[in-house]
């Protein structure tokens, strides 16, 4: 993901929001601030994709609940991007482990609908300029999550065996030999603490439907 390096260059914003209301505040916040270039706004996952795939920008602020795809699945999206903005979410502060989910995904910050302006605004810059920004986590549980164990390439291999492949269609997918999707998805169960593929797209659907009711 792309990172600001160029000091006093402004930095170039995307918001989306399926509040039509508070897309407009955010878009005003942020056209005030003159460290800022708001460059798009959307109503959907779907139109920032489209919009930040025509017109890199710095940093994307979405909405956890975004539709139709939703935060999670947006910013596990981005991540196949190399071009991809930082991300940071702007979600409900009454649901403590939304943070911690935000920052799982890889949400580079998160800040609360309940917070000050001045707090979304020098997150963001923050943000732009390579820094990690969250509220309080507890690390310790951060490091036990099983899920934060897994590489990229891990945590994508699972996505696809959910999705029924076989592991000849993963070596395909992946454009790597069957005998490395072997390697990757036995790191994978030793990971997870699972012994088979059954056991394995099981977990993945749960730990989904968890993080759907957060």
């Amino acid at each position: 993901m792309q990172s600001l390096t160029t000091t006093g260059q402004r930095v170039d914003l995307s918001l989306a929001d399926g509040n039509p209301l508070v897309l407009s505040a955010m878009s005003e916040v942020f056209e005030k601030d003159p460290r800022f270039s708001l460059v798009a706004t959307a109503a959907t996952a779907e139109g920032f994709l489209a919009t930040i795939m025509r017109i890199p920008v710095h940093v994307g602020v979405i909405d956890w609940q975004i539709p139709a795809l939703g935060g999670q699945k947006l910013i596990e999206v981005l991540r196949d991007h190399e071009s991809a903005p930082r991300i940071v979410v702007y979600g409900d502060d009454t649901k403590t482990d939304l943070p911690r989910h935000a920052m799982l995904a890889g949400a580079a910050g998160f800040v609360g609908r309940n917070a000050p302006v001045e707090t979304l605004l020098d997150t963001c810059a923050s943000v732009a300029m390579g820094q990690m920004v969250f509220p309080f986590l507890d690390v310790r549980e951060l490091q036990n999550d099983p899920i934060n164990a897994l590489t990229k390439r891990e945590r994508a291999l699972l996505e696809a065996l959910a999705q029924g492949l076989s592991n000849r269609e993963l070596a395909r997918d992946f454009q790597i030999s069957t005998n490395t999707v072997k390697f990757h998805m036995s790191n994978l169960y030793e990971k997870l603490g699972l012994r088979n593929r059954a056991q394995a797209i099981a977990f993945f659907y749960a730990e989904r439907e968890k993080a759907g009711r957060r």
